[in-house]
């Protein structure tokens, strides 16, 4: 149990004076506002990031994931400090990482961020127990004496602790990056950041260092994982994919997976926030609807007409769930009326354009639609035969 090895830190451990003018009340406690980063070379300027904004909470897991060359990478080490935003903010917590100077950073670093690299960087000279000593050694956290038997506790949390005394090379890559992990976990930091942590090692490895991540979620570390791997991306709480420098929407990915990135991404540009008052019509049943709704906060409740001219709620649905699709791809009338429940409902939306252009351009998201609404359509039947 990781709670059980965390040791008491000495009077050393000072809390970092960069501490933002007016940082915003959040529940976030990794939050970056606006971040731009360009690049500027002799063969022109070179934007990775565009505006990005993002927050992490206490004890999430959370995966980055996008092709090759679209800014996950360089959007985690905007939080490590590793690289600075051209314009925009990092926080963590009431820190304002993008203030700190090069010696406030490494200080800083050392002390609440443990960093898991896709090539290990062991030090080969150095035993592993001596790896995993050094953030405690840079940061003068714990005493001296308590070091050496700390390091490998760490090393028996990650099974690596009959090897302790072996050079990096006398281990497999797979043993070098529990090592990693060990090391990274040295100073007890809240904070886990993994930048393609499993991509060189094989499937069963991958696997192990991943359950090592969820144990460390699950004892309250929070982790922001790279991956290229999309089936452990499914399996992490949150994913946040990145496009041509831009974060798509969360709900956007999951609801429509089957499209290409850019089109997420176009979709992403093209939604509309709009708020509903509590019991305010979203769609009419018998009315022509021309949207398609995605919910983010609140619930909405999908009624009926009884024959008598009344309706009544045979179901409600929440954030992530979707509405509208089957008025534009049927090109009908709406079937049931859908409204705001007892508190104002947030929900995105795409117009009939937009929505109707992706549907034609992705055969694999339309085919998706159309076996949600044959079900909903059934459902709806069914329903109806039970309110005669």
């Amino acid at each position: 149990m990781l709670a059980g090895l965390i040791g008491k830190k000495n009077a050393d451990n000072a809390p970092i004076e960069a501490i933002s003018p007016a940082p915003e009340k959040t529940d976030s406690l990794i939050r970056l506002r606006k971040i731009i980063k360009t690049y500027y070379t002799a063969a022109g300027d070179f934007m990775v990031l565009k505006g990005i904004d993002a927050d992490f909470r206490r004890g999430e897991f959370v995966g980055v994931i996008g092709k090759s060359g679209s800014g996950k990478s360089t959007l985690i080490n905007m939080i490590t400090g590793i690289d600075r935003p051209t314009t925009g903010e990092v926080y963590v917590e009431d820190v304002a990482v993008h203030l700190l100077s090069e010696s406030e950073m490494a200080a800083w670093r050392g002390r609440n961020l443990g960093i898991v690299f896709q090539f290990f960087q062991l030090l080969p000279m150095l035993s592993l127990q001596e790896n995993v000593m050094l953030p405690m050694d840079f940061c003068n956290v714990y005493e001296s004496r308590e070091r050496p038997e700390r390091a490998m506790e760490l090393l028996k949390l990650v099974g690596m602790e009959d090897h302790a005394h072996k050079l990096p090379s006398a281990i497999s890559g797979g043993q070098q990056q529990r090592v990693a992990i060990a090391r990274a976990l040295a100073n007890d930091p809240p904070i886990i950041i993994a930048d393609e942590p499993t991509g060189n090692l094989d499937s069963r490895t991958a696997e192990h260092v991943f359950e090592m991540f969820e144990k460390m979620v699950g004892q309250g570390k929070t982790i922001v994982m790279v991956t290229h791997d999309i089936g452990l991306a499914k399996r992490i709480d949150r994913t946040l994919l990145i496009a041509d420098g831009e974060i798509v929407n969360e709900w956007v990915f999951r609801i429509m997976p089957q499209l290409s990135h850019q089109q997420m991404l176009h979709a992403t540009r093209e939604l509309e926030q709009l708020v509903f008052e509590p019991g305010q019509v979203i769609i009419q049943e018998d009315q022509v609807g021309d949207n398609f709704y995605i919910i983010r906060e609140g619930r909405v409740e999908i009624a009926l007409k009884r024959p008598g001219g009344d309706d009544i709620v045979v179901t409600r649905m929440g954030p992530g769930e979707y509405f509208g699709e089957i008025e534009l791809l049927k090109q009908s009338k709406a079937i049931a009326t859908v409204r705001a429940g007892e508190v104002p409902v947030k929900v995105m939306s795409l117009d009939r354009e937009v929505f109707m252009a992706l549907m034609s351009e992705s055969e694999p998201t339309r085919e998706a639609m159309e076996h949600i609404i044959h079900l909903r359509m059934n459902e709806n039947l069914e329903t109806r035969k039970k309110m005669q």
